[in-house]
């Protein structure tokens, strides 16, 4: 996996979480900075600790479907990604709370396709786990902090876009990925 599809996968799993960042800072009167980067480290965090889950318990059954694990990535990737582009036709009522239960729920929640996306990394050649963890909760750290300021000021408008452009971006991996194996293996 190149460092430029690596990159594409974490911004598209941020996605989520920019959504929610968007809508907190849309919730907040005032932009709070202590908030902002609050909100960047549990998503960011749980954004970073998912894939590695993820990634241990694909080792542990990679031995008994190898034969499909580029199936498996594809299908993973691809629902991930549809899954995203139906969430972005609801609209969630979010408060301005950064509370630990209410971050706890909401940065698992929006980190669950993470989680999924890591048992698609340990079907895939050459992938360095910790370097995408790195990755993917680095880029969501700011991607969050920056929608929490963007939902402070632009407001609602980004929120479905947000969940759009990951959801197609998932996609899009999943299927280079299949094709790849299928016609470039």
């Amino acid at each position: 996996m190149t460092l430029w599809e690596l990159i594409m996968i974490a911004i598209g799993l941020s996605m989520d979480a920019f959504a929610v960042s968007i809508g907190k800072g849309l919730s907040m009167e005032r932009l709070n900075r202590r908030k902002q980067v609050k909100i960047g480290f549990y998503f960011g965090g749980f954004q970073a600790l998912m894939p590695v889950i993820g990634y241990y318990v694909g080792i542990y059954f990679r031995s008994f479907v190898e034969s499909v694990d580029h199936w498996i990535a594809f299908a993973l990737l691809v629902l991930i990604g549809i899954q995203m582009l139906r969430e972005a036709k609801e609209e969630e009522e979010i408060d301005g709370s950064v509370g630990v239960k209410q971050m706890l729920i909401l940065s698992i929640a929006t980190s669950i396709d993470a989680l999924a996306v890591g048992v698609s990394f340990a079907f895939l050649p050459g992938v360095n786990i910790w370097q995408a963890a790195a990755s993917i909760g680095i880029i969501t750290f700011f991607l969050s902090a920056i929608a929490v300021k963007i939902g402070n000021v632009f407001g609602q408008k980004y929120q479905a876009k947000a969940s759009i452009f990951g959801g197609v971006i998932l996609i899009g991996m999943g299927i280079k990925i299949l094709i790849e194996h299928l016609f470039f293996s």
